[in-house]
């Protein structure tokens, strides 16, 4: 007999003004390897093990979360990125109460596999009824690049695809912010709905630990490392500034926390039912 899939644990919604937040965990991934290896490549391993025990953390594997965002607006449902496959993020949507059809506009902040695999099923595009947004710069850089995931799953959709740049609308209250350095054209995004706001800073910060308390280690996933921890320190700077609640995609779910300044770097805050009350 199957074992039911607890809702809760694989859906987590909460009010923003007039919108509705969900992130929507589409899968998981234990990685049996040295962190370090992903996380702190440029760092003594002394340094990294130092932090990583400090933290209660393995030092010989890690963790990995894959959130997609569905935002519901006056404007319609906006969904954030796909994840690994089309089969997880959609028993996640099940979860949230939506279909595939109720979704009228993707955006997907860049063009890695785990953000844009969910995009086609054999049977064509996932989110048949919506339009589908990305950013310029990304889209235009890999174009150029030799990707058979962008071919297989990006590519087809061209032409459907919307473009934006830094400073552009996805929809009324959300907002493009550019946060380059992950891939060449990567992309936040910043909500805003009746005066309550949040950022979201997908993959500027690939770990709750290595990588928001020292924005400098270099990732391994980063394909400019000089930029992405310029753009480390300049969002995640931004967001413990202005006390914005985050969601990060490779978070622990729910991905909904917020960031707080501390010595040369940050620190994770998750969500609690006070941020819920705090939202609401």
């Amino acid at each position: 007999m199957d074992t039911p899939i607890d809702r809760n644990a694989i859906q987590h919604s909460l009010p923003l003004g007039g919108f509705t937040v969900s992130t929507l965990l589409a899968g998981t991934r234990t990685v049996a390897d040295d962190p370090q290896k992903t996380f702190g490549t440029n760092v003594r391993a002394e340094d990294f093990a130092t932090v990583a025990r400090d933290a209660f953390l393995p030092a010989d594997r890690w963790q990995s979360y894959f959130t997609p965002v569905l935002v519901s607006t006056p404007q319609g449902r906006v969904l954030f990125d796909t994840g690994l496959s089309a089969d997880g993020l959609l028993r996640a949507l099940t979860a949230a109460g939506h279909t595939p059809d109720d979704i009228d506009t993707v955006v997907l902040t860049h063009m890695h596999g785990d953000h844009v695999n969910g995009l086609m099923t054999d049977d064509g595009p996932t989110f048949p009824n919506a339009r589908h947004v990305a950013g310029r710069v990304e889209f235009d850089a890999w174009s150029q690049m030799e990707s058979e995931t962008f071919e297989a799953k990006v590519r087809p959709l061209a032409e459907r695809m919307t473009f934006v740049e830094g400073g552009d609308a996805v929809v009324q209250g959300i907002t493009a912010v550019e946060a380059f350095g992950h891939t060449p054209g990567h992309m936040a995004f910043r909500l805003d709905s009746e005066g309550e706001e949040l950022l979201m800073m997908v993959d500027t910060a690939n770990h709750h630990v290595f990588s928001l308390a020292h924005p400098d280690w270099e990732v391994s996933f980063d394909m400019d490392k000089a930029a992405a921890a310029a753009t480390r320190r300049r969002i995640v700077g931004m967001a413990a500034a202005e006390k914005l609640p985050v969601i990060g995609y490779h978070m622990p779910f729910p991905a909904t926390g917020f960031v707080e300044a501390r010595g040369d770097g940050f620190r994770w805050v998750p969500a609690t039912d006070q941020f819920r009350i705090a939202a609401g």
